[in-house]
C-alpha cells in the first residue's frame, strides 16, 4: 500500500497482542482525510505514527494512553490555511486557540505579509495596522526573537520553539519586495524596481522555494494600509508591482510547482480575472493559486453567483488549478469604536485610522466638515464596497452608558433625532473603544452558505486566526462546518455528507498545498482529532474574550466549544484533552514542525533546543 508521498504502508491485520503502543484510541467513528467513509475502528499510535487501524482490540501497555472515543468522530487534524500567526508563534509557540478547536496545521504569511527578510521595525509596519495587531508587541516579539538571516535559518528557528501545531508558511511578496528595495521605495509608487532588484526579488523568492516554502502570497487590494510613523497609510509594497513584476513570480511558482496566494483589489475586482487566467494550463504548467474571498456579502448580494463560474472556467475550460478560499460560517465582525478595517474601504474613514492618537483622531471626528465627507462616503449607492453599512444592522454590545446595550445604532440615532453618522461620531468621540458594537458582513443566508460549500473550486479556510483580535474570531471554522453538517442530517436534508467535509477540512487542503498533512491513515503522522458530535450546539456561536498574555494581556475574541473538541493529538501525542492542555503545554512541550512543502515529515517532531525560553 503506497502512499501519496511514496513510501510504503504496512497493513494492518497482524498480530499486535505483544506490541505497546503510546496511544489508542477505541471504538471511534474513523475518517481517515480522503473522502472516504468513516469506518469505526480502533487506532493505536506508536512513535507519533498510525501503527495500526483495525476492528479487533488494540492491547493497552502500563504506559499507554486510552481516548475512548465511542460515539465519536476521529478524524485528521484540520488544516488552516489562512492564519497571520507570524509574530504571536514567537512568543506564543502553542498556538492553543487554534488546537483546541482541532486544528494541528496552520499555514502563515498570507495576504503578502511574511517576517523572513525585512527587519523588525519594518514586519511591524507591515503587520500591525493590516492586521488590527497592537504594534508595540509585533514589534517587540520581533526583536526579541529575530536570530534568522535566511528562509532556511527561519524554519530553523521555528523548529527550535515549542511548537504545538505544525507550521507552514507562504514567504510574502510586500517582505521580499521591500528587502531588496528599502520600504519607503517599495511602498511608494512613483518607484519601480530595477533590474537588478527584479533579479533580486526573483532569488529571494527562490532560496525560500528551496528552504520549503509553499509559495508566495500577494496583495493588490488598497485598503490595507502601513502602520508605524515613516510610512503610515500608504498601501503594502505588493500593492506597488506591476503586472509584470507579478508575471516573473509566477512563472518561478508554474515552474516548481508551488502555490500563490493572492488578495485582489475589493474596490474594482477586475483583477481576479488576471489571477485565475495566470493559473490556467493551456500549453503550459499550471499554476496552483488560492484567491480571497468566496463570501456572500449583505453589500453585494450578486457578487456570490461569480465564484462558481469563474473557478469553473480557469479549471475545466483553462485547465488550471485555480480555489476561492470560504469561511464556512457567519462572518460577523465586532468593532471598539471606528477601529474596523471596513472603514479603510472609503476616504473618510481612512482618515481616521490614519490617526494614531486618540485626542486628534475625536477632533478630527467633531469637525463638521468631515462629518459631511464620512456622510457623502457612507451613503454613496453604487460604490464598491463590502461593508453594507448599515447602521440598523448593528448591535451595541458594550457601553458606559448601559441603556444602550443591545440597540442598533440606527435606533439611538431615531431617538436622538440625529443622522446615524453623527450619532455613530458622537458615540466614538464620547465613548471611545470603550463603544463596542456588532455587525454581520457576510454569509448569513444559510442556503448560499451551502451552496458555496459545495461549490467546486472553492475550498474552506480564510480564519484568519492571529489576526483582528478585537473584531473577529474564526478559529474553530472545522466545528462550525462541522455542526452544519450534523444539524442538516438530523434535519433530513444534509449538506454535504459527513466524510465529504472532513476531506474538505483535512486532505484536499494538505493535497493541494502539498504538504504531509491531513491524513490518518496507516503510515501517517498521528495528527488527529475526536469530535463529540453532541457537543455540536449553540456554544460554537457565543462570544467569548480571553487574554493573550504575550501581547500585553490583551483581551482578545476567541472561541469556547470544548464539548465538541473532546482530544487533539499532534505527532502522536494528546496535548488537548476534555478542555485542557497538558502541562507546560506551548512552552516545554512542543509537538509540532515546519513542514516543508513536497516533504514527508513523520514521527515526534525535532528535538527542541530553546523549550524553556519562551514566555
Amino acid at each position: 500500500m503506497t502512499s501519496n508521498w511514496g513510501y510504503t504502508r504496512p497493513m494492518s491485520g497482524v498480530d499486535h497482542k505483544n506490541e505497546d503502543f503510546d496511544v489508542v484510541v477505541r471504538g471511534g467513528l474513523w475518517f481517515d482525510g480522503t473522502g472516504s467513509p468513516g469506518v469505526v475502528r480502533n487506532l493505536g499510535i506508536r512513535d507519533g505514527v498510525v501503527a495500526v487501524v483495525t476492528s479487533d482490540e488494540l492491547p493497552v501497555g502500563p504506559g499507554t494512553e486510552v481516548v475512548e472515543a465511542e460515539g465519536r468522530w476521529v478524524m485528521p487534524g484540520f488544516v488552516d490555511t489562512h492564519t497571520h500567526y507570524d509574530a504571536e508563534v514567537l512568543v506564543g509557540p502553542g498556538l492553543p486557540e487554534s488546537v483546541r478547536h482541532g486544528v494541528t496545521t496552520v499555514l502563515m504569511g498570507n495576504c503578502s505579509i511574511s517576517t523572513v527578510y525585512v527587519p523588525p521595525v519594518d514586519a511591524a509596519d507591515l503587520f500591525s495596522r493590516v492586521e488590527a495587531l497592537p504594534r508595540e508587541h509585533v514589534l517587540t516579539a520581533l526583536e526579541r526573537s529575530k536570530t534568522w538571516n535566511s528562509p532556511r535559518e527561519y524554519i530553523e528557528t521555528l523548529n527550535a520553539l515549542p511548537l504545538g501545531p505544525n507550521i507552514t508558511a507562504f514567504v510574502g511578496h510586500s517582505d521580499v519586495r521591500a528587502s531588496v528595495m528599502g520600504l519607503g521605495r517599495s511602498t511608494d509608487g512613483a518607484n519601480r524596481p530595477t533590474r537588478d532588484e527584479l533579479a533580486a526579488i526573483d532569488a529571494r523568492v527562490s532560496e525560500a522555494l528551496d528552504a520549503g516554502f509553499l509559495g508566495v502570497s500577494t496583495m493588490t487590494n488598497p485598503w490595507d494600509k502601513m502602520d508605524g510613523d515613516r510610512y503610515r497609510s500608504r498601501t503594502l509594497p505588493s500593492t506597488h508591482a506591476s503586472w509584470s513584476e507579478f508575471r516573473r513570480l509566477h512563472k518561478i511558482l508554474r515552474r516548481r510547482g508551488r502555490v500563490l496566494q493572492a488578495v485582489p483589489n475589493l474596490n474594482t475586482k477586475y483583477d481576479v480575472a488576471f489571477f485565475a487566467a495566470a493559473s490556467t494550463g493551456l500549453g503550459r504548467k499550471p499554476m496552483k493559486t488560492s484567491v480571497l474571498a468566496a463570501a456572500d456579502t449583505k453589500a453585494e448580494r450578486w457578487v456570490n453567483r461569480i465564484f462558481g463560474p469563474i473557478a469553473y472556467a480557469a479549471n475545466r475550460i483553462g485547465k488550471g488549478a485555480f480555489r476561492w478560499q470560504h469561511l464556512p460560517t457567519t462572518f460577523e465582525v465586532y468593532s471598539d469604536g471606528i477601529d474596523l478595517v471596513v472603514f479603510e474601504e472609503f476616504g473618510s474613514g481612512r482618515a481616521a485610522l490614519h490617526l494614531q492618537e486618540e485626542m486628534g483622531r475625536n477632533d478630527l471626528l467633531r469637525d463638521e466638515a468631515y462629518r459631511r465627507w464620512f456622510r457623502r462616503d457612507f451613503e454613496k449607492k453604487f460604490s464598491p464596497r463590502v461593508w453594507h453599512r448599515d447602521f440598523d444592522d448593528t448591535r451595541i454590545v458594550e457601553c458606559p452608558d448601559e441603556s444602550l446595550v443591545g440597540r442598533s445604532i440606527g435606533d439611538v440615532a431615531r431617538q436622538r433625532k440625529l443622522h446615524p453618522v453623527d450619532t455613530f461620531l458622537d458615540l466614538v468621540v464620547e465613548y471611545g473603544r470603550d463603544f463596542r458594537w456588532h455587525t454581520v458582513i457576510a454569509n448569513d443566508r444559510p442556503k448560499v452558505a451551502d451552496r458555496l460549500i459545495r461549490t467546486d473550486g472553492i475550498t474552506l479556510g480564510f480564519s484568519d486566526a492571529g489576526a483582528h483580535l478585537r473584531n473577529m474570531a474564526f478559529y474553530n471554522f472545522g466545528i462550525c462546518l462541522l455542526r452544519r453538517i450534523h444539524e442538516g442530517e438530523q434535519r433530513g436534508k444534509p449538506v454535504l455528507p459527513l466524510h465529504t467535509a472532513v476531506h474538505k477540512l483535512t486532505g484536499e487542503l494538505a493535497d493541494f498545498y502539498g504538504i504531509d498533512a491531513g491524513h490518518l491513515r496507516i503510515g501517517d503522522r498521528a495528527d488527529f482529532v475526536v469530535i463529540d458530535p453532541a457537543g455540536l450546539d449553540e456554544d460554537t456561536d457565543r462570544y467569548h474574550e480571553a487574554p493573550l498574555e504575550e501581547f500585553g494581556g490583551l483581551r482578545r475574541m476567541v472561541n469556547r466549544n470544548d464539548r465538541a473538541v473532546t482530544a487533539t493529538a499532534v505527532a502522536g501525542r494528546v496535548v488537548f484533552r476534555d478542555g485542557q492542555f497538558v502541562p507546560g503545554y506551548g512552552r516545554t512541550v512542543g509537538t509540532g514542525r515546519f513542514l516543508r512543502a513536497g516533504v514527508e515529515e513523520r514521527g515526534p517532531a525535532p528535538a527542541r533546543t530553546m523549550e524553556a525560553s519562551v514566555g
